[in-house]
Formats: C-alpha cells, sequence, structure tokens
C-alpha cells in the first residue's frame, strides 16, 4: 500500500498564505489590521499542523504548485510579509517540511508567483530534497497513475466547476491513445482555490483545495467560494481511497456593518 498526501497553492510569502510562527503577525495586536492577519494566520498553520501529523508519515508528498506568492507586483508588493523569494521559498520550506514522506514531488506553479525569469520551484526543491521539479508530471502508486499539473481554467459558476479538469482527463486519454502520456486513473489539477471532485468508472479528476486564506486579487476580482486543506490518497493493488482534509472556513466569518 502507498500513501499519498497532495497539497498546493501555499503561497508562502503573502500575508494570507501558510505561515509558520517564525514569520506571524501578532494575533494580539487589536489596533492594527496584522492582528487579524496573525490570527488567520496562527489559526491556519495550527490546524495544518495538526493534520498532517493525524496522517501520519507518507510514500509521497505532492506539493502541486504555487508554493510561494513571489513579488507580488499586482498590489505592489503590500500583501508580503517578504519581498525575499529566496526568504518566502524557507518559508514554504519549513511548511513542508513538517509531513513526515519518503519522497516529495514538487509541481511548478504558475510564473507570476513562482518566477517569470526564473524558477523559484528549483531553489525550494533543494531545500526539502524534492524527487523532482516538472511543470506535469505523472506516477504510479501501486498501480495507480496520477497526472498531476498546476494549473486548469477557472469556473466563475458552480456548476461548470468540473469542466475543466473533466477536459484535461479527456486530454489525457487521448494523449494516452496515441501512446505519449499513461493513462492516468487519477487527474488533479489545482490553481483555483475550489475544491472539486467527479469522474466516472475508469478515472477520477479534481482540484485540490488550497492553503491560502486570503488575497485582495481574490476578494476584489473572484466570484466564487474558496476551500482550504489537502487531499489524501491511500493505494493498493491498483485500487485507491482517498479523502478530502478541509479547513472549517466559519472562522472567517464577516458580519455587516450596522448603521
Amino acid at each position: 500500500m502507498k500513501r499519498i498526501l497532495i497539497m498546493s497553492d501555499l503561497h508562502c510569502g503573502h500575508r494570507g498564505g501558510l505561515t509558520p510562527p517564525s514569520w506571524q503577525y501578532n494575533k494580539y495586536d487589536d489596533e492594527n489590521v496584522r492582528g487579524k492577519f496573525g490570527f488567520l494566520q496562527s489559526t491556519v498553520y495550527d490546524w495544518f499542523v495538526r493534520q498532517v501529523r493525524q496522517v501520519g508519515p507518507v510514500d509521497l508528498l505532492v506539493v502541486n504548485g504555487d508554493a510561494i506568492d513571489g513579488k507580488g507586483e499586482g498590489s505592489g508588493g503590500t500583501e508580503l510579509l517578504t519581498t525575499d523569494r529566496r526568504e518566502q521559498c524557507e518559508i514554504a520550506a519549513e511548511c513542508i517540511n513538517q509531513i513526515e514522506r519518503k519522497k516529495l514531488l514538487l509541481i511548478r506553479g504558475t510564473p507570476y508567483h513562482t518566477g517569470k525569469e526564473e524558477d523559484w520551484e528549483d531553489v525550494l526543491a533543494g531545500m526539502v530534497n524534492a524527487t523532482d521539479a516538472g511543470w506535469h508530471e505523472w506516477f504510479d502508486a501501486d498501480g495507480v497513475v496520477f497526472d498531476c499539473k498546476h494549473k486548469v481554467g477557472r469556473s466563475e459558476v458552480p456548476y461548470g466547476k468540473l469542466t475543466a479538469p473533466a477536459r484535461e482527463a479527456v486530454w489525457n486519454l487521448i494523449w494516452s491513445e496515441r501512446d505519449i502520456q499513461p493513462d492516468a486513473n487519477v487527474i488533479v489539477r489545482s490553481h483555483v482555490h475550489y475544491f472539486a471532485y467527479g469522474g466516472d468508472a475508469y478515472k477520477l479528476w479534481l482540484t485540490t483545495p488550497a492553503l491560502q486564506a486570503w488575497s485582495k486579487y481574490g476578494t476584489a476580482t473572484c466570484a466564487g467560494t474558496i476551500d482550504m486543506g489537502m487531499v489524501y490518497f491511500e493505494c493498493n493493488k491498483g485500487a485507491y481511497t482517498w479523502k478530502p482534509i478541509r479547513l472549517d472556513l466559519r472562522f472567517m466569518k464577516t458580519s455587516p456593518l450596522k448603521v
């Protein structure tokens, strides 16, 4: 049996990203917006550590893109804990190293976040001893074949969330029929920050929940809900069971302004 944990979109270095204690804001600063982010950071990170300890050692950890947030050009760097992307990699490495694993597969994320002129995943891969850092990767876990890539199309309507990952599954079928890609059992995509899944008797396709809680872009531009968490698989002789590990987001509940 092989145990697989998949996570994505940590966006380390962003104040709403996954943040270890050494980089967290003071959650008791009640006179500054940093206090709210400190509460957010500590709540999410504490939950993350509890969950990965509960999962225990895994055979393979997959980090499916956007481990760091990057330069933050879209908001002038105003949302970043640090603009130093090497330090962002150090933050991501501390998060990743909370998980005991035999192997680590690092998938490259969106160039806006991980480097347009360079690939910061290469730096991170060295810090966490990754088996590989690729754009599109496949692996066989005891007879179950996974197809992993970061980016996939986003839907702005609830009933369209499965269209893009289902399309990816059909493309894998066509590529495999031409004997160029492995015929995958599980199609994994990320990027959209919501968890959705579908499939048939032959394939499962899903988008992973994220580990970033908030951003200006998401609040101002995106219309849908987000999900936070990870996805866990157990694979045994060509069969698999799986479950999402999700954070209850009601701690982020907003209240209307009273007039």
